[in-house]
């Protein structure tokens, strides 16, 4: 979808006047960071601009984050109305975010519900799971299904309840079943140059204007650990 330039393609799964749902590709900023490196919103400015033949600054507002190594659906707004109702349904948990992963292990049921208190280390980046009462930690919630399991690996689909930083990866790991490819909270499991095997599958929520209710999904790609599973 770019034209020229060091700009990536990234594929649109849906797009109108309000909203423009993409496919994040891997290893690309959601917003742009102190490293100058490409981000999303760059990427889907510039986008809409050479498309529409638009003159001057285009509007795109962020709606939500994922981790720089996760892939998947985002879905961005086109206009500030569709930016501020669709920041309302994210502070309501009306958004409806689920996942795929493939992590080591297998936790010890195959559904369930994982509350914990997480910890963010502002110099390192880095979040840990704390004890309740930590000053400073915020509670992350999230629902699991274990779909598969083979070879020393579990591919799961999560449904998140709260949006911290790094939350699948810290409570997973915290379980005792880091994530595939996660450098930072599995470094032990996992080898140097592995990609993470996290991605956002599904989005569901109201549409900013018409109210009705929107549904995407976005199949991760057909790579090793992904290709065990068959398609998904």
């Amino acid at each position: 979808m770019m034209n020229g330039g060091s700009y990536p393609s990234v594929p649109i799964v849906f797009e109108d006047n309000h909203i423009l749902v993409v496919e994040k590709p891997v290893n690309i900023l959601s917003q742009a960071d102190s490293t100058q490196d490409l981000d999303m919103l760059t990427l889907l400015k510039h986008d809409v601009k050479t498309r529409y033949n638009k003159p001057g600054n285009v509007y795109m507002g962020l709606v939500h984050r994922l981790d720089r190594p996760v892939g998947g659906a985002m879905v961005f707004a086109k206009t500030s109305k569709a930016a501020s109702r669709l920041s309302d349904t994210v502070r309501k948990h009306e958004l409806d975010k689920q996942y795929l992963t493939v992590v080591h292990g297998r936790p010890g049921a195959l559904s369930g519900s994982l509350t914990h208190y997480l910890l963010k280390d502002t110099r390192t980046n880095n979040v840990r799971a704390v004890p309740a009462h930590t000053p400073g930690a915020k509670e992350a919630r999230l629902d699991y299904e274990v779909l598969e399991h083979k070879e020393g690996l579990s591919l799961i689909r999560i449904q998140l309840h709260t949006g911290r930083s790094h939350q699948i990866r810290v409570q997973m790991q915290t379980i005792g079943c880091p994530l595939y490819g996660d450098q930072r909270y599995g470094a032990n499991v996992n080898k140097p140059g592995q990609q993470i095997a996290l991605w956002s599958y599904k989005l569901a929520f109201p549409h900013p204007t018409l109210k009705e209710q929107m549904s995407f999904t976005c199949s991760p790609p057909q790579v090793y650990p992904w290709d065990m599973w068959g398609s998904l």
